[in-house]
């Protein structure tokens, strides 16, 4: 029974990182009906731009001071956010009434792009992060060992998406991201500027997506040029399971992910975790093809 409670706290610490990166998916699908295949990759680059601002302003071998790591997240939010509605500028906007697969393509360009231009500006080797970058003290309770960094990151993530969620459902700006999304069309008829609306969204999941790239080198100590096409395949897996689209459908299904992946890597193998992942998806699909909390939506023609 430990073993499976410490499975448990390690699945949701993992998770909430994939719910994280899952909003920058669905935040776009539900408004522009398009997977941006590049959202894993620019979460990785907020993991680099961090440990680039740690490692700079720190000696080696010190733990950075907390302003240090505080700076590093905003610069990593900032740098990623501008990535965002960079790319959606120049590789979406201008193929927004284009076919579908011509977007496809263009987000599998990007996403080339960005894995690579982070391969040649820092390095195709494993990047280590330094140790202390958040207070790692670890409790036991009951058998289970939870650390500090794991409470620190569930947490975080937790307030975020709450704030997100608030935003888009209590704010007037979020009322025109709904809007957006259920008929732009129909927003501008109502004034409602639907390229300043998709800004937003191309920086508000960058941005989330920035964390939760920063919190896997911190939580793992690593950072490698292309892990952003597993995290990020993870996190649309994720958004899938939970409805895409639909932003609390993103923050279950990360959560449920990362719960299912741990318990399947610790009682079965960690070597068919991936296979038993998209078993779980396809499975998903079969039963409840718009996911758990997706709702049928009748396609205009």
């Amino acid at each position: 029974m430990e073993i499976f409670f410490q499975q448990l706290a390690n699945g949701l610490t993992v998770g909430s990182i994939y719910a994280l990166i899952a909003l920058g998916y669905t935040m776009v699908y539900g408004i522009l009906k398009l997977i941006n295949f590049a959202h894993g990759d620019l979460a990785v680059l907020g993991a680099f731009i961090g440990l680039t601002v740690i490692t700079s302003l720190t000696g080696a071998g010190a733990a950075p001071s907390h302003w240090v790591v505080i700076l590093a997240f905003v610069v990593a939010v900032l740098v990623v956010a501008i990535a965002g509605v960079l790319l959606e500028l120049t590789a979406y906007r201008p193929l927004r009434h284009a076919h579908r697969l011509s977007a496809v393509v263009s987000a599998l360009g990007a996403s080339m792009l960005l894995e690579n231009g982070i391969m040649l500006i820092w390095s195709p080797q494993t990047l280590t992060f330094p140790e202390g970058i958040l207070p790692s003290t670890n409790y036991v309770i009951g058998g289970v060992v939870l650390n500090s960094t794991q409470i620190l990151i569930v947490a975080i993530s937790f307030l975020l998406m709450l704030a997100l969620y608030l935003y888009v459902n209590k704010t007037r700006f979020g009322t025109a991201i709904r809007a957006s999304a259920i008929d732009q069309d129909a927003a501008r008829l109502m004034g409602i500027n639907v390229n300043r609306v998709i800004v937003s969204v191309f920086i508000l999941g960058p941005a989330l997506g920035a964390i939760g790239g920063l919190f896997i080198g911190i939580y793992y100590r690593q950072a490698v040029f292309d892990m952003g096409w597993i995290y990020g395949l993870n996190a649309f897996i994720a958004a899938i399971i939970g409805g895409i689209g639909n932003i609390p459908g993103a923050m279950l299904g990360g959560l449920l992910l990362g719960l299912f992946n741990s318990l399947a890597g610790g009682y079965i193998s960690s070597t068919w975790q991936e296979a038993i992942t998209f078993a779980l998806l396809i499975l998903i699909l079969l039963v409840r093809p718009t996911g758990i909390l997706g709702e049928r939506v009748a396609e205009k023609v």
